[in-house]
């Protein structure tokens, strides 16, 4: 006879049930929140909301979001979970090791981490799942199972990870609104995708890498900011009668090195193998956006140089020339508002027109991203974010902060420095990795390995603008807001950014920014009390009061 044990009937919370219930108990859960974590080793559970099928999470919620740990553990055996809600704060929802998780009709949101995460040889059966809100939906490393019938939105980085060999089916699945992929294959890992909608992407909607084969089947790939389907090199990839389409060119990218079956359906477009062939045009045409901005004249030239060298090596190597070992990896120092981030987007652009990375994407992180809340889950993480910038530009901002001393945080941020110069080392031809900060701070980071240093091939300094120069950044704002400064403003606007103190906290091209918020703000008060319909002049037209108005606000 199955035992059932009622909460918050005979048990006051769901601890003091799971503590007593045997192998084989089925815990019935009364609609309500529990502040509380569900830790189960090596059991055979059930745990259901009252009320059966549980729709939208029954009217159950477990809520880990200020507790140190998941809302839910499994550790080896098999539980079943059905018509619960599961949040979390900095870490998975739901966490499966080594045992069996059957996840039904439950709604998951995480704040730090995944919503589902399998590892060790778990397995999973997730069926009308929704997971609303998590840095990663699911998540599958050396694990497999079935997610069927489900729905990931919202996330702020991969839909749905697979690695480390996992060989999980995705079936009939919506992938929707994910800051970076869809879905991200590594690792000789195996899935099988079929009947799924994967769409709104900030990159490419499905991702195969480092010797992974997945099968793709009857999948629909939309509305991507990247291309709708990457195989990458050493992969093997069937995609059979797949709609691929309003993605980036290509539509699906097979890397020369990859091995790829491709059958589309519907107005899905092309498919593309990888050509290291430069694009003159392309190169042309980004040397000149980077002419474009506003000063740092030795940045330019140094981009150029490195550039040049670029180019010069790859003639020499058509020409059946030995051409040395070079590094894209590169430091930029200087205050913020420098335009460093921007220099970096162009330079990967810039990479990928030369041929020498195939996507040329670009991917910024900060110390959040790289460092774990505990031992060994720093490389973990670092290793991830790092291969998923792999083929085109990791750019590491405040990069100082994983060397800043003191504590056990600082023990973490060492081991992603660490993890960091083995990577560096071992792709440095698949990868460029662009680490950002003040002048003085990015020294000590250097310091923090002794082979951290030899791994760049060189130092861009990005230096404070002057006050010309401010006033022309602060001219192409407005200009491209439709705004237009009146005679005698752009005189004032020197005087002002000529009176700046240039410290720590001055942020260049930002506090240009700010003062143009301040002075449209200025206009619009003005504006309202002339007592009448102001002319399309007087809506564009930025006058000295507005500086007056602005300043005497900040």
């Amino acid at each position: 006879m199955v035992s059932t044990l009622a909460v918050p009937g005979s048990y006051p919370t769901l601890r003091d049930a799971l503590e007593v219930a045997p192998d084989g108990a089925v815990v019935v859960i009364a609609p309500g929140t529990y502040k509380e974590r569900l830790e189960i080793a090596g059991r055979r559970l059930t745990l259901r909301a009252a009320g059966g099928d549980g729709g939208d999470g029954g009217g159950v919620l477990v809520d880990a979001s200020e507790l140190d740990g998941p809302a839910l553990e499994v550790t080896g055996g098999a539980v079943v979970v059905e018509g619960l809600s599961l949040t979390s704060g900095d870490y998975p929802a739901a966490v499966v090791k080594s045992g069996h998780l059957t996840i039904k009709k439950c709604e998951i949101t995480a704040g730090y981490g995944a919503g589902v995460q399998a590892s060790d040889g778990a397995t999973i059966e997730a069926d009308e799942i929704r997971i609303l809100r998590a840095q990663y939906g699911f998540v599958f490393s050396d694990a497999g199972g079935t997610v069927e019938s489900s729905e990931i939105r919202g996330i702020s980085d991969d839909g749905v990870i697979v690695r480390l060999g996992a060989d999980p089916t995705i079936r009939g699945t919506t992938v929707a609104d994910c800051g970076y992929r869809g879905i991200y294959i590594y690792q000789s890992s195996r899935p099988v995708i079929e009947r799924c909608d994967i769409s709104g992407t900030g990159d490419a909607g499905i991702v195969a890498a480092h010797g992974s084969s997945p099968r793709i089947v009857e999948t629909w790939v939309h509305q991507t900011i990247g291309s709708g389907i990457v195989v990458g090199p050493g992969c093997t990839a069937t995609i059979e009668k797949c709609r691929v389409e309003q993605t980036a060119e290509p539509a699906v990218y097979v890397d020369e090195k990859a091995t790829a079956t491709v059958d589309l359906t519907g107005s899905g477009g092309l498919t593309r193998a990888k050509t290291t062939a430069q694009d003159d045009a392309e190169v042309d045409r980004l040397l000149s956006e980077l002419d474009s901005m506003i000063g740092l004249d030795g940045v330019k030239d140094e981009v150029r140089s490195l550039i040049d060298e670029i180019q010069v090596n790859e003639w020499r190597r058509g020409a059946g020339l030995s051409v040395g070992a070079v590094s894209h990896h590169l430091i930029f120092t200087g205050a913020p508002g420098t335009g460093k981030t921007t220099v970096a987007r162009i330079y990967g652009q810039l990479l990928k027109a030369l041929g020498v990375l195939p996507l040329g994407q670009f991917r910024e992180v900060s110390r959040r991203d790289l460092v774990g809340q505990y031992i060994g889950h720093t490389a973990e993480k670092a290793t991830s974010v790092f291969e998923a910038a792999m083929g085109g530009v990791l750019f590491i901002d405040e990069a100082y902060t994983l060397a800043r001393a003191g504590g056990a945080a600082a023990d973490f941020g060492q081991e992603a420095i660490d993890t960091l110069v083995k990577l560096m080392e071992d792709h440095r031809d698949q990868v460029a990795v662009i680490v950002a900060g003040y002048t003085k701070e990015m020294s000590d980071f250097l310091d923090a390995n002794s082979g951290l240093a030899s791994r760049f091939a060189k130092t861009l300094e990005f230096e404070n603008y002057g006050p010309d120069e401010l006033v022309m950044i602060a001219d192409r704002i407005a200009r491209n807001d439709d705004y237009i400064f009146a005679a005698g403003l752009p005189t004032a606007l020197h005087e002002h950014f000529s009176g700046l103190e240039r410290n720590r906290n001055f942020g260049n091209a930002r506090e240009a920014r700010k003062l143009l918020e301040g002075m449209r703000k200025a206009q619009s008060g003005r504006l309202r009390a002339m007592g009448r319909m102001p002319s399309r002049d007087d809506l564009r037209t930025l006058m000295l009061d507005d500086l007056r108005a602005a300043t005497r606000r900040s």
